[in-house]
Parts: structure tokens; sequence; C-alpha cells
């Protein structure tokens, strides 16, 4: 006999009173603490709840009473359906300010070290079309919004190309304009949708893999130059031969695109980094500029997200290592040597090591292009490659950057650092919640001298935190 599914809820006329995590606000009721997505502090809303545990549970508003006197209105058609930009109901104001919130709360709560006066968040001049590179995803299972489904319309079109919706990996949601990247990105990719459509392309099934058309990445750089890579499933030569038409109709239409590029992924996953790239016109690689340093970015490379205000995280980065040009710096994951490279005419050397053998092939040719040559760059498991015998060989550094992924360092790497004993240490962090526990770890040797927030990501929950640690 099937159990009775337990009936949820309604909660009504209940006040948001903060901003929570993953772009979530929260409300109390009683005792119990509540999640709600596309909602700001000041709204009074009904709300449904669709999970509930002991002490916390996670709703939506079905129903709003008063809306919020810092309630803004979003911009994109697409708000609330494809699942980013959910900060766009918040004037850039007051995500400023819940960020700040964010990194103080966590270097507190999580690191519980002593702290100096954590700065002002920097802010993101731009606040839309900020991004230089988007990932579109195509699919024959379009999602339809609920005003579709209410008009019960049967719809010829159920290909789309977009982005996933959250919680439905095989649906994508058909994107007609999205804010996050220059315009051309949009005209690209609505051109190749409606070619697609007119010559009856298959797209890709996300649960049987069947269909032709995958991916779509487009770049764009603060050079000008403009990257497209159209990723496919082939198999035969006459869907080679259709490929090709598409990616030449690409190419006449776009005479700006500098770097067309396409790949062959008749995998069943989506990622590109084990399989080869091939030049349809133009070169195989952008550049970026910042401070008169060029950067290659290639179609696998590593470049952050909001070119612009890359140039303020580094700058921070720079100015906390306090370099003279007598140190010898250790930049820890690398990636293409941005920071290495960005640091390195104000240092002695630079070391960078990263675990991408290609981003290391690249940070070379960074050096190379700009003229620098004193850095040195290893490939290779940070825990694994950075060791005392390591440090023995190439010198025990003065500072020590370090710009870890999301999950932060590795237990081994924090202890080879505190046995390194840098003079100083500079800390980017994309997640303060993690940095805020290799905080607590190096506090054994180490003091917090400086806090510098900085906002790479508006309307989205995320902030980038950079923390310089002096010696004891």
């Amino acid at each position: 006999m099937a159990r009775k599914k337990k009936e949820l809820p309604l909660l009504e006329k209940v006040t948001i009173t903060d901003v929570a995590a993953e772009g979530k606000a929260m409300a109390r009721v009683d005792d119990l603490v509540v999640f709600v997505p596309y909602v700001v502090p000041g709204d009074v809303v009904d709300l449904q709840v669709k999970r509930k545990k002991h002490h916390y549970a996670e709703a939506e508003a079905v129903r709003f009473h008063q809306y919020s006197p810092v309630r803004a209105v979003p911009f994109c058609r697409h708000y609330g359906v494809c699942g980013g930009c959910k900060w766009q109901v918040l004037p850039y104001a007051e995500q400023l300010k819940y960020k700040q919130k964010q990194v103080v709360d966590n270097l507190t709560r999580i690191g519980k070290v002593e702290l100096p006066e954590v700065s002002p968040i920097i802010g993101s001049q731009k606040t839309e079309r900020y991004r230089n590179k988007l990932e579109f995803t195509f699919s024959d299972k379009r999602w339809l919004t609920a005003e579709e489904v209410r008009q019960d319309v049967v719809y010829e079109q159920m290909n789309a190309v977009g982005f996933h919706i959250p919680g439905a990996f095989d649906k994508v949601l058909a994107i007609d304009e999205c804010w996050l990247q220059d315009d051309v990105s949009n005209r690209i990719r609505n051109a190749i949708r409606d070619y697609a459509y007119e010559h009856h392309y298959p797209f890709i099934n996300l649960r049987t893999h069947e269909g032709m058309l995958r991916n779509l990445i487009i770049r764009t750089s603060t050079t000008g130059e403009l990257m497209v890579i159209v990723v496919s499933k082939i198999e035969r030569e006459e869907e080679m031969e259709l490929f090709r038409r598409l990616l030449q109709y690409v190419a006449d239409t776009f005479p700006e695109i500098t770097s067309l590029l396409y790949v062959v992924n008749n995998k069943c996953n989506d990622t590109i980094t084990d399989l080869d790239v091939h030049v349809f016109k133009g070169t195989d690689h952008i550049f970026e500029e910042m401070e008169g340093l060029c950067f290659k970015v290639g179609p696998k490379s590593f470049y952050q997200t909001n070119s612009e205000q890359a140039y303020e995280l580094y700058k921070v980065a720079r100015r906390f290592a306090g370099l003279t040009g007598n140190e010898l710096v250790y930049d820890l994951y690398t990636g293409t040597g941005t920071i290495a490279n960005f640091v390195a005419r104000q240092a002695k050397k630079v070391i960078g090591i990263e675990y991408v053998p290609e981003a290391i092939e690249d940070a070379k040719v960074n050096s190379a292009l700009n003229g620098i040559g004193n850095t040195l760059f290893f490939a290779g498991d940070m825990k694994d490659l950075l060791t005392e015998d390591f440090i023995r060989d190439h010198g025990r550094p003065d500072v020590i950057i370090t710009d870890p992924p999301r999950a932060g360092m590795h237990p081994d790497v924090v202890d080879v650092i505190l046995s390194a004993q840098p003079r100083c240490i500079v800390y980017v962090s994309c997640n303060p919640a993690t940095q805020a526990r290799d905080l607590q770890l190096l506090d054994v040797k180490y003091r917090v001298t400086a806090v510098q927030p900085v906002d790479m990501f508006p309307h989205t929950h995320h902030v980038e935190n950079v923390v310089r640690l002096e010696l004891k």
C-alpha cells in the first residue's frame, strides 16, 4: 500500500527578514526558519512549503500581500525561470550590502579568527553584460513556462537552445535575450537557432543522447575579439557535411568572429576538456588585455569571467602582497598564470603551480608574449607537487598567493604553507566559507591583517574575497 503523501502547510502573511545562502531569502515562523527564492527582505507573502525538516523549511511565494520598499523590477524576461541572476529583485546597492555581510559572517562564524576592520566591498562598474563567456545547451525537450502550460497550446517547435532548468537536467529553457554578455552573444545564438529550425537540424536528446547539436560556447574579450565554439555529435559523413554548412553560415553571417571553432563530441557527457578542438575559421585563440599585458585565451582556458572586475581583484592581490622587487613568490592554483604574470614585474621570481597541464602551457606562453622572464610554471596536483622537497629545490617563498577552487585548499597544502612560513600569504577566494575554514587552520602561525571583498557577479549571491595574512 502506497504511503500517503504528507500535506505541507501554507504559511500566510509572512514577512521576509533577511538574505540567506544560495541567493535565497529567509523568514522565521515561530521556531521554523524558512528559505525562499525570488523574494527580498520587506516582502509580505504567503508561502507554500515545499520541503520541511525539523527546524527549517524550503518554500515558494504564492501570493504577495506587500512589496518591499527596496524591491527592484527584474529587467530580464527570463527572470525567475532560468535560475540565474536571482538577485535582480534587489537594487545593486542592497546586493553589495548583503555580500559584505556574507563575507563578515563567514569569517567570524566559521573562521573564528581575529579580524581587522573589513574594507567596504568593491562593486562592479558593469552590472549588466559583464561576462566574457557563456555556454548554451541544445535540447529537443524545451521547457515550457507555467504561463505556456496554462495556455494549453500544442507547440510544434520543442527544440531549444538556452540554459538548463535547475532540477531538470534534460530540459532547456529557450533563451531569447540574456543580459549577462554583450548582445552579440544573443544575435549569434538566435541566428544559429533559427538556421537550425529552418533546416531541420536534430537537437540532442539529453537522456538518450540521440541528435546532433549539443553546445554553444561564446567568448568575448576586452580587445574586441570574439570566439565561438559549436559542439556537435557527428557519427556519419553526411552529418559532418550538414555541420559544415551550419558553420559556414555562422562565418558568413558574423564576420566579426575572429575564432570560429568546432568540437565533435560523441560521448555521453558535455565536457570538452578531453576532446580535440578544430579551427573552422580564424585563430585557435583570442587575447585578453590587462594593464598592458596580453593573455592568450584558448577554448579550454580558464580566465576570470568578469574581465574588468578581474583587474580590480588582481590589483588588490598585488597590493596586499606588498612586493618590492626582491621577493620569491609562489602562485598556487595559478591557472593560465594571470596573477603570476600580473605581479611578476614587481617580484624577483614567481613560481606558478596548477593541476591542468594545458593551463600551464598557456601560462608559459603568456609569460613569453609579455617578455616576462622571471616566471616558472609546474603542472601537477597541488597536494602532491607542493612538498618540502619542492620548496628545498626551488626556494622558500617570501610571499604565497593562493587562489583555490570553491572547495578551498587541501589540508596537506595548508600544512606545507605553514611549514614554509612565508612572511605574507594573500588568499584570493570565490567562496568565503571555505576560505574561513582555511584561515582557522592558518591561525596557528598567521594573523589576518586585511580583508577586501570584491563583487565579480552582480545579481547573484557569489562574492570574491581577498585576505592578507602575516606571520605572527
